[in-house]
């Protein structure tokens, strides 16, 4: 992926403005949600505390809670399994489905699936596969990617999924009312539900002490994919397991009040064992290259991540260019450091998505620090061969002029001269930030200048008075 992917790919989105707009305004009206339920707990500080330190000792940890969650699974009855990577996590699904005879699997959310391209995989082997998230449910009928880790169809507003459900579900023409759609939706997923030979959930966390599983939602599909079909398959990566359900309570209090500003999800499902009647119960722990995460002295912490999706809600270059200008499947800030973790090469262009604000690690509830890390794979984009030419040919130049002060000291009292310039010599394609910015007027007189005839001092004096 080229460096510049990403800025070209925002400006396509940028070309809409008016959604533009309201795409940044949606996702910071959910910041400021996050901001009331965090401001509104006198101890959120002293629990992103924990839950930060609670998810450090876990992945340092983390054989020890791997041992301890897969023996006490298969003491409830679940059968337990181990991925290596994607490949042998969509090999076992299969493997399952095939045993049981399953035709159709209904799926609530899960992003490890997406991760592992699992839907596409299992559909070309004969097997129907249904999301039954109203988001991941949309975006599968438009044959698209999830733009938002928590809200993934947030990206269409309700015409487009008016005229998205005349094509597939045949509703009602013109008739675009919420209300309306999101009863037709329910009548469809119903039919799904009662007609699927299996269910599969991710999950939120892995209960060490307990071997349960615990899915939070918000529409109870999770409940309704384990209740009806007789197979129920939960897949998680390793790096969600935690101790216990002290340290789940901390989680369970921040997750929801941090990714859309709830104090809780409307369903926290856990699940333990196989109903009396059903099939045996089946847990996938998927590694899939985290093993390997966890051995980078720099880069570990972003496993951490909970997938509140806080860090893309306050991201101002997200929200200003949209989840489909990034290359990896996850956007935003953690998408970043994840997308670099899995691949440098083909992700080092979204590393420029990043004003380095640091707001994304200020939020994120298990302090990962996220716009430090970013910095630190900008440094190593050189080694990666995916340095942009451009940008290394500008800091060599600012570096010489910095580390010779006559020639700083010259540029300082030749700028003014930029002021009068044409206008087609200053707003060019050397000249990037113009494109969608004024540029500033230099002043007559540079800051060193007046500080050196003491006007600086003079005004601030002033000023106190």
């Amino acid at each position: 992926m080229s460096n510049t992917a990403h800025s070209k790919a925002a400006k396509e989105f940028l070309k809409n403005q008016k959604y533009a707009q309201w795409h940044d305004q949606t996702f910071w009206s959910v910041r400021t949600k996050r901001d009331n339920m965090a401001y509104g707990l006198s101890e959120w500080e002293q629990l992103r505390e924990t839950a930060s330190a609670i998810k450090r000792h876990t992945l340092t940890h983390l054989d020890e809670y791997l041992d301890q969650f897969s023996t006490n699974a298969e003491k409830n009855g679940c059968i337990v399994h181990w991925a290596k990577d994607a490949a042998e996590f969509n090999e076992i699904v299969l493997s399952i489905l095939r045993e049981h005879h399953v035709k159709k699997m209904v799926k609530s959310k899960s992003m490890l699936t997406e991760e592992c391209e699992m839907n596409p995989y299992l559909e070309a082997h004969g097997i129907e596969v249904v999301e039954t998230d109203l988001g991941e449910r949309i975006i599968q009928l438009k044959g698209q990617k999830p733009s938002h880790i928590v809200m993934p169809a947030i990206h269409l507003n309700h015409d487009d999924v008016g005229e998205l459900f005349e094509e597939k579900l045949g509703t009602e023409k013109g008739n675009h009312d919420p209300t309306y759609l999101t009863y037709m939706a329910r009548l469809s997923l119903r039919n799904e539900f009662l007609t699927a030979d299996a269910g599969m959930t991710g999950g939120n966390f892995g209960i060490a002490e307990t071997g349960d599983i615990v899915v939070c939602t918000n529409e109870g599909n999770a409940d309704m994919s384990t209740s009806c079909p007789k197979l129920h398959i939960a897949a998680i990566g390793l790096e969600k397991v935690i101790p216990n359900y002290d340290c789940l309570a901390v989680f369970q209090r921040m997750l929801c009040r941090a990714g859309t500003g709830q104090p809780t999800t409307t369903y926290t499902s856990h699940f333990r064992k196989a109903r009396p009647t059903a099939s045996p119960m089946h847990i996938i722990l998927v590694d899939n290259g985290r093993s390997e995460w966890m051995g980078n002295p720099e880069h570990w912490e972003s496993l951490k991540c909970i997938r509140c999706g806080s860090c893309m809600n306050t991201c101002p270059v997200y929200r200003r260019s949209g989840g489909y200008s990034y290359s990896y499947f996850i956007p935003g800030p953690i998408g970043i450091n994840l997308g670099m973790l899995r691949n440098p090469k083909e992700h080092s262009g979204n590393v420029s998505a990043c004003t380095l604000c640091l707001s994304c690690q200020s939020v994120c509830p298990v302090k990962i620090d996220l716009g430090d890390q970013i910095y630190k794979w900008r440094q190593q984009l050189t080694s990666f061969g995916t340095a942009n030419p451009q940008k290394k040919l500008m800091s060599s130049g600012m570096s010489f002029v910095f580390n010779h002060i006559g020639i700083y000291n010259s540029a300082l009292w030749a700028s003014p001269l930029a002021n009068r310039l044409p206008r087609t010599l200053m707003y060019c394609s050397l000249n990037p930030w113009g494109e969608g910015h004024e540029m500033m007027q230099f002043p007559k007189e540079s800051f060193h200048t007046l500080w050196k005839k003491g006007k600086v001092r003079k005004a601030k004096v002033k000023r106190e008075k």
